[in-house]
């Protein structure tokens, strides 16, 4: 894939090609900001320009060296992952002995490492010294949306690359090219940072069946003698959705701010516009201060979920406060 083709981060890419035209490539790059805004994406084109045989400061993408990157089997490419929560010192370990041999071209071998800051501390250790003594030439690129949990030694010894959330219109836009519904594209481009982030939570099967459940709730919490713990109960966790209420709080508070988008006249800023005639008969039946309220309650609710508070009666508490 070309830098071209990747939408935004112009920043980015400019520091990155420039790095290849000037063959001032670092030995490594630390790739910062919010999940989902195209570090891998950008990696992975990165990479490939590093390997590719017929550009100097992108990748062709016909080339053999570009397709055996597309294809995921470069031998001189290696993907590190968290295994199950973290990045253990064996992973490290078998990365520095695929090191230790000679790359199989001119270039040096590139390495990838997703969610590095959940590396276990005896596993950054061993990285810091691979660091600062590859056994062969190489180039590094952690990848981080937290990256102050990274050691500092670490973060010293890498170029920071930073990464920030993509323009809504921009991905939007990208999203109905593809065909994805107005009021999904619109939800989940206020919930992510990118199109990564974005194409991950419209591939989930929940994801549609959560927003509907948001709705639902929303508008049985605002009536008198409201069901919408009963429903709670019923829709969420008997269904497996209690499994993402993450989401379905951050949900919650982007149809509170619709309400004051609406009272504010921001109509084109609504994230549910497809409930644009309900907004308009429920954003006052509230004032402007109740509204930002239930905002804190839902952003209180996802700060008591972080905390491992009981899930269920989580939920049930922040319903029974919008009835109140």
């Amino acid at each position: 894939m070309s830098f071209h083709e990747l939408l935004g981060q112009e920043d980015a890419k400019r520091l990155l090609q420039n790095a290849l035209r000037k063959d001032a490539v670092s030995h490594a790059y630390l790739f910062t900001g919010p999940p989902g805004s195209g570090q891998v994406r950008m990696a992975m084109t990165f990479a490939q320009a590093i390997f590719c045989t017929k550009c100097k400061d992108d990748a062709c993408g016909e080339c053999l060296e570009c397709r055996k990157v597309e294809h995921g089997n470069h031998p001189d490419l290696s993907l590190l992952r968290p295994d199950g929560a973290s990045i253990k010192i064996d992973q490290i370990r078998e990365l520095q002995r695929v090191f230790s041999y000679r790359s199989e071209g001119i270039n040096p071998k590139v390495y990838i490492i997703e969610g590095a800051d959940k590396m276990t501390v005896q596993a950054a250790n061993s990285l810091l010294k691979f660091l600062e003594e590859p056994p062969a030439p190489a180039v590094g690129i952690l990848i981080s949306d937290n990256s102050s949990s990274l050691l500092s030694t670490i973060q010293s010894r890498t170029q920071r690359i930073p990464f920030s959330p993509l323009h809504p219109d921009i991905m939007l836009q990208a999203l109905s090219s593809e065909g994805v519904p107005v009021p999904l594209a619109r939800c989940a481009v206020s919930l992510t940072a990118g199109l990564d982030g974005c194409r991950e939570l419209l591939a989930q099967n929940w994801f549609a069946e959560m927003r509907n459940l948001v709705l639902q709730l929303a508008k049985e919490s605002l009536g008198k003698g409201s069901s919408a713990v009963a429903t709670a109960g019923q829709k969420v966790f008997k269904t497996g959705l209690g499994e993402h209420l993450d989401i379905l709080f951050s949900m919650f508070h982007l149809w509170f701010k619709d309400m004051l988008y609406f009272l504010y006249r921001k109509h084109e800023s609504i994230v549910f516009i497809d409930q644009l005639d309900f907004i308009s008969k429920a954003a006052r039946q509230r004032s402007t201060e109740q509204w930002v309220a239930y905002m804190e309650f839902a952003v209180e609710s996802k700060r008591r979920l972080r905390s491992n508070t009981n899930t269920q009666l989580c939920l049930e508490q922040f319903l029974i406060r919008l009835e109140s």
